[in-house]
Parts: C-alpha cells; structure tokens; sequence
C-alpha cells in the first residue's frame, strides 16, 4: 500500500448477495479546486455551528427544542439569502450536515440517559470540521463522472467541479453516498457502495489463536510472532522537534499554522504505516487460518490515565503512562478491526475470547498461577515444569477457550 494512495475497508456488512464496503481513494485537485473545497469545508462548518447556536438559543431562552426537520425546513430560506455562499453547495449535503449535529444531540442524550459522561456537542472551530457528506450519488454529486476519459477517473462536485481520482484499484459494487475528507495537505474521497461481491478465499481447516502484544504485535499459537514497527517511537524524535518547534511560535500566525501543518503531516504518516501494517499482518492470517481465535480486549480500559485525584492520587503514573503509550502505538484496535472485516470477506470465523488468567494458566496441565510467569517472555509452571514463550502459552490457552466457546455454541 503506498503512501499516496490507500484503501481502507471501513465496513463489511451483508447486503443481499454481497457486502457494502467503503474505498477511501486520494484525490488530485487543482490549486483553484482545492480552494473551492476548503471554502465548502468553511461554510459546512459555519452551518453545522449556526445550527447548534439556533438550538442551544431557543431552549435556553424559550424551552423550545429545535429539530433536524424544523433546521432542513430553514435550509432554503438560509441558501436564498446567501447565494454566493451557502447557496452554491449541495442541498442534500448540507441536509447531511444537520443530520450530523442531530446525531450528535441523540448521542448525548443516550449517554445522559445511560449515566455516562453527557459530552455536550461543541461547536467546531478550524481545522475541526474536515468531512462533508453527499448521501446519494448523482445528487449534488456524481462518481466517475467522465467515463468516457481514458486514463483519469473524476468525482463531479456541485460547486467544484470535475475532480480528479487518483484510483489505483477498481471500485466495485453500486455507489451509495460520496464523502470528501481533508487530512493535512491531502484530499480524499470516500464512497460507501452496497452489492460488492463477496471475495471468500478458498477453505482452510487450520485454527489458531492470537496473543496480542508489545514486544510482538500478534503472537500465534503455531509459535509464530508478528513485529510491532512502533512506528510512534520511531517518528518519536522528529515528532518532539515539529511540536517544540510549533510551541515557539506565535498563537495566529503563519509559522504557527505551517509548524502546526507539519506536526499533523507526522501523525498521520505514522497513522498510515500503522494501518498499512495491520492490513498485510491480518490478510496474512485470514489466507492461513479458517478459525481465529483472539483476546476480547478493552484497550480504552487498558491505557486509562493511573493518574487519579488529589484525593486518592494513582501508583507507577509514569510506567503506566509508558505501558499506555506503547500499546496505543502497537495499534491493537486497529489491528482487530482490520482483522474482523477480512474475515468476514473471505468468509472465515472470528471467534473473541475472554482473556483473564490465559498468560497464568499452563497450556499443559492447567495450573494457574501468577508465578508461573517467570518473566515478560519466559512461562514456566510450578506444577509440572512445563516450559515455553509465555506469549506461545497464552495463545495456546485462547485458541482452547475459544473452539470450547465455538462448541458451545454450536451444541446450543
């Protein structure tokens, strides 16, 4: 996968005979067109925030409360009034854009509701707002909108333009909604299509289980180990530099918005070789295994701040925050979520296991045990004796828990 140019598979559901799948694709604008796209991201935004101030107003001072129907009623009193604005962008994406602040007001009702941390909707400043949404291809929008060209791919944005696709892989199944994302410098473009056929891979009646790690991204009970890159703490010196170098400017200014440019540029070079990873380390086992069993990890409980309160102040807060820091950059989540659509593509089970006491427990007699791991890599039991790589052992013992789990269910 290359570095200007990649695919992300974002979702994998059933869809009649096929699946939906989203290809996210980089665009090659113009200097003109990505002007224009960033004044469509400016005026969204200004929309998105108008929408929210209208709600927050009339409940605060009327206990009214505004809806996504009453706001997409407004729509075209708001694009007559401003026709050079407002009014030359898609309707339907601006409705796209109200929906979006509903959903987030249904959100935090739903957390209000279920006793978490409410998170009130914000309004978006700049730079936080870098995604529009066209709900229905061929309107305001149109895919392959030169077909007839014989080398280029274009996307036709209404108020853009013909934009050129830098597609460097075919995009199958039906086009259902377009969307442009911003990340840095680069523009891309995301569609979501239904009826992609399913690409199953010929059966494979081989099991096995994963250990995920930090010493080794993935540990398979063949005895296999996956590298982590940790491409965080390889960027890590150039990434200290850029950021030291963006707090010495001036809040405002030029150098600040281009030091702030290159800070972002570096997370998301580090971002899409940690995708980049995950997607040959999972297709690697998806070719392999017809069963794979790994660990049900909770990695947003796993890498929560040690550092506690004033009252009760937390323990090792620096060796937490180190272990935190490299577990986020093995990249866990992503690995996981890359791993579950491939399999669900190619037609193999995904079996997610309970991990408590599988790096304890001996993969030979049983025994559990804190003291039977020796060190970091080293598993001894003090039962029977049995040795071995104390990641191997926990692979082991979850590739086990999970075809019990996959029996019983299966019995059931």
């Amino acid at each position: 996968m290359s570095a200007t140019a990649d695919i992300v598979v974002i979702s994998l559901l059933s869809v009649g005979g096929g699946v939906r799948r989203s290809y996210t694709l980089l665009l090659r604008p113009t200097g003109k067109q990505a002007a224009t796209l960033t004044q469509c991201l400016e005026d969204h935004r200004v929309l998105y925030n108008a929408a929210l101030e209208h709600r927050r107003t009339a409940y605060r001072k009327a206990g009214v409360t505004v809806r996504y129907g009453d706001q997409s009623g407004e729509l075209k009193h708001i694009r007559a009034d401003d026709p050079a604005g407002q009014g030359r962008w898609s309707f339907s994406s601006q409705q796209a854009t109200l929906r979006r602040l509903d959903k987030a007001f249904a959100a935090f009702f739903r957390r209000v509701k279920a006793g978490q941390k409410p998170g009130f909707p914000r309004f978006k400043g700049r730079g936080w707002f870098d995604t529009v949404e066209w709900p229905k291809d061929g309107d305001g929008c149109r895919w392959d909108s030169q077909p007839e060209h014989p080398t280029a791919t274009f996307v036709r944005l209404q108020g853009v333009g013909h934009v050129r696709v830098h597609q460097h892989r075919p995009v199958l199944g039906r086009v259902k909604t377009i969307s442009i994302k911003r990340e840095g410098s680069r523009w891309y473009v995301v569609l979501s299509c239904d009826d992609v056929p399913a690409q199953t891979l010929p059966a494979a009646g081989a099991v096995v289980g994963l250990d995920m790690g930090v010493a080794s991204l993935v540990t398979t009970s063949d005895g296999e180990h996956v590298a982590n890159p940790r491409h965080l703490h390889a960027s890590a010196d150039r990434l200290a530099a850029a950021q030291q170098a963006l707090a010495r400017k001036k809040r405002g200014s030029k150098r600040r918005r281009k030091a702030a440019a290159r800070v972002g540029a570096l997370h998301a070079k580090v971002r899409r070789q940690r995708l980049d990873g995950a997607h040959k380390a999972a297709l690697a086992l998806v070719r392999d295994y017809g069963v794979i069993v790994h660990e049900d990890l909770r990695i947003a409980n796993m890498t929560r701040s040690a550092v506690g309160t004033i009252e009760a102040p937390g323990r090792n807060v620096a060796q937490k925050s180190g272990l935190n820091r490299s577990i986020l950059d093995a990249g866990w989540g992503v690995f996981l979520t890359v791993l579950a659509h491939k399999a669900e593509s190619a037609g193999r089970e995904l079996v997610a296991v309970n991990p408590a006491n599988t790096s304890r427990t001996c993969a030979r007699c049983g025994h559990c045990a804190k003291e039977n791991r020796v060190t970091q890599a080293e598993f001894a039991c003090m039962a029977c004796g049995h040795t071995a790589h104390a990641d191997v052992n926990a692979a082991v013992n979850i590739l086990r828990a999970g075809l019990a789990l996959r029996e019983a269910a299966g019995a059931a």
